[in-house]
């Protein structure tokens, strides 16, 4: 695994896997801007949807196995962890402007 392709929430999350072949972590992969049809192939063989020409920013849900196969790629640039955001439930009191 090259861990200088990984953010540090990756690397911190791959660090509590407990099974590397369970697909649990969403990444964003940022690759090269011209990707060829080897390159292609594997993100489609990964579930990667969406891989098109001139796109260099994909989502998908991965193994560790499959993080750590993508990081040694030439053409990826890096590996980002994905978060879900939560709303807050709170309302933030901004002031009305007058008129």
């Amino acid at each position: 695994m090259n861990y200088q392709k990984l953010d540090a929430a990756l690397a911190t999350a791959l660090n509590d896997v407990q099974d590397p072949q369970e697909t649990s972590l969403g990444v964003f992969i940022h690759t090269e801007p011209t990707l060829n049809s080897a390159a292609t192939a594997v993100l489609e063989s990964l579930g990667v949807s969406g891989v098109i020409s001139g796109k260099n920013i994909f989502t998908a849900t991965l193994s560790a196995n499959a993080i750590s196969q993508l990081s040694e790629k030439p053409w990826v640039k890096y590996l980002k962890r994905s978060q879900q955001l939560h709303l807050v439930n709170r309302r933030i009191n901004t002031p009305k402007l007058g008129v």
